[in-house]
């Protein structure tokens, strides 16, 4: 009869529902991160959600399943382990953030996701169905519609394609050349890094470090990398374009 008790008070029908709907809201997350073939995906965000309901969902039912104890005060808040996933939620956003050079970082859009995820299965599996589709809908029209949108048609900064370059030159005299090639190729020269390195031959050769930007919608990688490869003063190019 105890056993019979304990089982229908962990599991039921409204706890499996919450689950469902937190698992199924996450879908939306992890097939937007996977179609842009990011760290979190679908399999992610549906364990991230999932669980944080069941954590949200023990929280409250732990309050309120709780028997009274003659002569002891109990204080309990039902939702003090909901707000450890929060926290316990940063360590996975932490490591998908990549810094990539001096400037770039990557990898935030993606931490915030899985932050979001842990927010759907809270607000879940804390009975708020409503508010959560709605969170879900506004950040997907947000990321998918608007974000792009703004990169279209808002100012020349958003629309502009980060490229960047490094290449190693013979002749000091040769950087002066390189940096007006790529101003009348309509590129903007946002950061400049000069390096000397010296060979094992002990000949000296400059590397130069370029951060970029580029309204031109005909840019692409290999093509920049072929025209800046056929200048004879370029001895190596390694060329990098975050659109």
């Amino acid at each position: 009869m105890y056993s019979y008790s304990l089982v229908e008070q962990s599991l039921s029908y409204e706890t499996i529902i919450k689950l469902i709907i937190a698992a199924t809201l996450s879908l939306g997350i992890g097939i937007e991160r996977e179609l842009k073939k990011k760290p979190v995906g679908l399999k992610t965000s549906l364990v991230i959600s999932t669980f944080s309901c069941l954590l949200t969902v023990v929280s409250i039912e732990a309050v309120f399943n709780t028997r009274p104890v003659p002569g002891v005060n109990i204080n309990m808040d039902p939702l003090r382990l909901a707000a450890q996933i929060v926290s316990g939620i940063g360590f996975l956003g932490a490591g998908v953030i990549l810094r990539k050079g001096n400037d770039n970082i990557s990898g935030l859009t993606t931490a915030a996701m899985i932050w979001g995820a842990a927010g759907i299965g809270i607000a879940v599996g804390a009975g708020f169905y409503l508010q959560a589709i709605i969170a879900v809908v506004i950040v997907l029209i947000g990321v998918e519609g608007i974000a792009p949108l703004f990169f279209k048609i808002g100012p020349k900064r958003l629309r502009a394609k980060d490229i960047f370059i490094t290449l190693y030159l013979r002749d000091a005299q040769n950087i002066k050349d390189v940096l007006q090639y790529l101003k009348d190729g309509e590129m903007e020269i946002d950061h400049l890094c000069i390096k000397d390195v010296r060979l094992s031959n002990n000949e000296l050769q400059h590397q130069v470090t370029l951060r970029c930007s580029s309204i031109s919608k005909k840019l692409d990688t290999l093509s920049l990398y072929s025209d800046i490869k056929k200048l004879p003063y370029t001895e190596e190019v390694e060329i990098e374009i975050l659109s």
